[in-house]
Parts: C-alpha cells; structure tokens; sequence
C-alpha cells in the first residue's frame, strides 16, 4: 500500500501546540494498527538546530543515528514509541544546502535553479523519505506560522505533493486559535478564519481544522468555521487545553479526529488488518487509557531539584522534565520541579532551599557560566546523603567535584572551563586534542547512540538489569583515563564503560542513596508508559527520602531496563558498532 501522508500546519499565533497534535494523531493511527512514523520540517535557516542557542529554540532531541533535531521529536517518539532519525527533521538551511551543493556538482545541468521547481522538489523528496514497505501513515509537521514569509516554499511543496501522489493519499490538518475575550465574553473564530483564509490563498485548503482554545467551543462557532471555511461539521475539532498532555489523544478521540481521517484517507480499506464494517480499523487505547489513569492517580509529592544554566526557558530541559515525570508514574509520585539557576546555587545553600529538596538532578548544557554552582550543588548532595542523577555534563562536574574534595586533585576542572588547570579530570581524547591543536573548530562530538558495558555487580547493572545497553550522546569531553585509578582508590566507582574500555559512561558512589552519572541523554528514550530506568531510580529514592525510608532498588522490568537493553547479536542491525 503506497504511504499516506498527513500535513499539520498552523495558524494565527506560534506554540498552539501543533507538535503534541500531530504526535497524538500519531498514536490515534498507531493504537489501530497502523504503521506510522513522523517528521518536522523548520523554516529557519540553520542547518539544524545543534548550534543555536538553548534561550533561541529550546531543547536540541537527539536521534539514534546522530541527528542533533527539533524538541518536537521528542513529543513525536514519547507518543508513537518509535524512534526516528536525522531525516525526520529538515530546515531551510538543509534543503538550500543540498540544492546548492547539487548545483555545484552540475546536477541541474547548467539551469537557472529556483525556488521553483528546484526547492520545492527538494522539499518533496525530504517528504517521501520516511515513506516505505514498513510505513502506513506518515505525518508531517510544518514549522512556524501559515502567513510568515519562510513557510511559503513548504506550503507550495506540500501543496504539489498531492498532485504527486495522489487526492486520496494525503490529508491537509490546519490547527489554530479561538480566543476568548473577557470584556465581550465571547469566543471569537475570524482569527481562524483569516488563517485559512491565508491558507487556501497558497493552493492549500485544510481537510481538517483542529481549534485550540482554553474553553469548550460551542457547537455553534463550529458550524460557523464549517460554513465559512468549507469543511464538513465533523472536520472542525475541538482541543481544548488538557490537565496533562498525555489526555490529548482521548480527547482528540472523542472529538473524533482518527475516525475522520480514517475515512478520509481510506485507511482501512486498503491497510491490512481489523477493519470494522465501516472500513476503518479497529482501536484499542486501553493501554493509553491506562496510562492516564495512572497519570492522575501519581499523587505522592516528591520535589526535585533541577539544577541547570537555562532555566529560565523550561523547554530547554523538556525530555528531561518528562522524562521526571514518568519516572514518578512508575512510582504513583509526583515530581514536583524546584527550577535552580546553577549560577545562584551557593545563595540557596546558605538559605536552606537545597536541603529541603527530596533530589536533585543536573542537566547537560554547554560553557563556562554556572559550573562552580553544579560543582557545590552535587557537593551538597553527596555530603548531605541527597539522591542525585548527573547527565552528560552533570556527570564531569560530579568527576570534578569528587576529585576536588575527595581525592584531594586541588583545582581539579575539564579542558573545556579551565584549561590552564593541574588536574584536568575531564578531558578530550588524545585524538580530539589533536583536531583542536590544528584547527579552531573545537574537536569533534560524541553523538548518537553508542554501547556501554555496566560492571558486574553495580548500582548501575541493578537498576537496568543487564550488562549491555545503549544510550544516545551528544558531547565532546570525556573523564580522562589518567585520573581513574586515583579517583576510583578514593571511592568513586565507574560504574560503566564503552566496549573497549577506553570511555567512562556512568559513575556511581556506593554507601549512598543515590548519587549517579551518566555520560549521555538517557531523556531521550523515555516513554511514559515505560519510564527510563534512571529517572525512575531517582524518582525512588528521591521518595524515600521524602518518606524518611531508607531506598531500596525496584526489579529492572518495573523501572523499564528492556528500554535500552539490546541483545548484542542486534548491535550490527540496528546499525550500531561497538566503538
């Protein structure tokens, strides 16, 4: 069956949310059988989003294969559970830069290259490739706003697309905003109808319009926005804000969203699998109902502190801030989120707020500005006996902190914020310090998914219940080889290492609660209804403490270990080597 496709755009104001609605249509289509995967295309002009500024665009997701894309792939795999790759995300940037690398070559063969047909055509080609056997359904995302002057190549492409493939074979969903005015106190729906308005003025009418909104849209506005617009009645959606984000998709359910498209798309007549006597497949959302339950059931408080540089936009940490609260779920606690600026961290300890934490967690992040307060931070919750997880760079300032005040290394520090330090304690490899010394550039990153062997007989193998797993990176600095032994004599156990021994993954302090670090993401592969391992290891024990019990570890299936365990006879399938 050739791929049906399904185009979300959005209208009137930026951050409706079109993201987490094309991710819970995702699992909609998914929870009927069908085979879907996902994609986001960005207007802005960098290649990706790997080197723009957190405060500018949020958190950067990292795919398996490498791929530094948009935090909107996050939503998309936390919700359809499928991971996805550097081609599911594409920019302006990346689609001029493969036009004008072709023209370079003499692939157009001497043409003038424009906007139109050689952008565009490229824009297609990036939305056909995640199409194929093992594909049903592939939904795409359009960045930014109907109306702003970037998106006009996108919408013209998309706009071709359905004369490429096929009426039948794609689905335009438009998502905007019904505010509701206090001083009148009316909704009002000509925002949305100027959006599509906008819309159809570039060769795209919407199949489906969804209406974000703070309140219940009568069934009146929606009969309005139907006439007006030119849908059907049932093609008008309601999204009303939900009490969490994982209820979007009942919601959307009821609003009857997948039954539409379902028709709309003759998905069950030519999909294989359990068509109901209408031609369309057979749902089961037990298993998300489930979830949800167990989402408004989690009512035990346990506060975490989150210790970071860019805490002034949440969106920067948004994996890691789910990936806490599935880590509860798993508990029936609530993380309860204290946002510490690192830079104000010794401040709090003197006023007490650090000692009033249940846990701490320590995010990955870039530069010099905040360091010195990680370091006290995860001093203080070490001598202090508070639960406390390192990721990425939260791991090197715990190196660095334990072998400053623990193995006695005097103004121990990384390469990356001190260079000039005695005892760089976190360094880059041999091979990276070469690239450095030759060029400005600055060495080359770790990214992606790689393997770690967990040693026998550690914290770290209790909690993911195997001896091999593999989790995505995205850094350039490792622990230095040279200071392991001097550290691990003084009590620090490295608790994890790459396959040929030469990278520390995870350290670890046995005799303590918890206090742990991991030289990659693990955010990036938790589910909700499968938290990662990790967080639900510091969730439970940051709930001991709260409790005034003692933690205990939970049995690995219960904390999700199958999520990053992958047998070794695998690796080379899933594309992995063993470096």
């Amino acid at each position: 069956m050739l791929a049906k496709h399904i185009f979300v755009t959005g209208g009137v104001a930026s951050s409706l949310g079109k993201g987490l609605t094309a991710a819970s249509l995702g699992r909609l289509l998914k929870s009927r059988g069908l085979r879907v995967t996902m994609q986001k295309l960005d207007p802005y002009i960098n290649i990706d989003p790997g080197t723009m500024n957190p405060f500018e665009h949020g958190e950067v997701f990292v795919t398996d294969d490498g791929g530094e894309t948009d935090l909107d792939l996050g939503h998309y795999e936390r919700f359809i559970d499928e991971a996805l790759s550097r081609d599911s995300n594409s920019t302006t940037g990346s689609i001029y830069q493969s036009v004008i690398a072709k023209e370079r070559r003499g692939e157009y063969l001497g043409k003038t290259v424009q906007v139109i047909p050689h952008i565009t055509n490229e824009i297609k080609y990036a939305l056909a490739k995640p199409a194929g056997e093992n594909v049903d359904v592939v939904i795409t995302e359009i960045g930014g706003t109907v109306g702003d002057i970037e998106i006009f190549p996108f919408l013209e492409a998309v706009r071709q697309f359905r004369k490429d493939v096929g009426r039948d074979n794609v689905c335009y969903v438009h998502v905007t905003l019904v505010p509701y005015l206090g001083p009148s106190g009316e909704q009002k729906t000509k925002p949305t109808q100027h959006s599509v308005t906008e819309l159809r003025s570039r060769g795209v009418q919407p199949d489906v319009i969804i209406l974000r909104s703070d309140r219940p849209i009568p069934d009146g506005l929606k009969t309005k926005i139907s006439l007006l617009c030119d849908v059907p009645d049932e093609a008008v959606i309601s999204n009303v804000d939900a009490p969490n984000l994982y209820e979007i998709p009942l919601s959307l359910h009821d609003e009857g969203l997948d039954d539409y498209v379902c028709r709309l798309l003759r998905l069950g007549e030519e999909a294989s699998g359990s068509v109901t006597g209408e031609g369309r497949r057979e749902l089961d959302l037990s298993h998300w109902q489930a979830l949800v339950r167990r989402v408004e059931s989690a009512s035990k408080p346990v506060r975490i502190g989150l210790i970071g540089k860019y805490v002034n936009l949440p969106d920067a940490y948004l994996s890691v801030v789910e990936a806490l609260r599935h880590g509860g779920y798993a508990h029936g606690a609530r993380a309860q989120l204290d946002w510490v600026q690192a830079e104000e961290v010794e401040g709090l300890m003197v006023e007490g707020r650090l000692r009033d934490l249940d846990g701490m967690i320590v995010p990955g992040g870039f530069g010099e500005r905040g360091i010195e307060g990680m370091i006290a931070a995860v001093g203080f919750a070490r001598e202090q006996d508070i639960p406390c997880l390192g990721l990425c760079l939260g791991l090197q300032v715990m190196v660095i902190e334990f072998a400053r005040n623990a193995a006695g290394l005097e103004r121990a520090n990384s390469r990356e914020f001190a260079p000039s330090s005695p005892h760089l304690v976190i360094d880059l490899m041999d091979e990276q310090r070469e690239i450095v010394s030759q060029s400005n550039y600055g060495g080359t990153m770790r990214l992606g998914t790689y393997p770690a062997k967990l040693r026998a007989g550690s914290q770290a193998a209790a909690i993911y219940g195997s001896e091999l797993v593999f989790e995505r990176h995205r850094h350039r600095y490792e622990v230095n080889n040279r200071y392991r032994t001097r550290l691990e004599q003084a009590g620090l156990v490295c608790s994890a290492e790459s396959p040929d021994g030469r990278l520390v993954e995870m350290i670890e302090l046995p005799g303590h609660p918890f206090w742990a670090g991991t030289q990659a993401h693990p955010e990036f592969k938790s589910r909700p209804d499968r938290p990662h391992p990790l967080f639900s290891a510091l969730v439970g024990a940051s709930l001991a403490r709260a409790e005034g019990r003692r933690p205990h570890l939970i049995d690995p299936d219960a904390l999700g270990g199958g999520l990053v365990a992958r047998p070794a006879d695998k690796v080379q399938e899933a594309g992995i080597a063993l470096r």
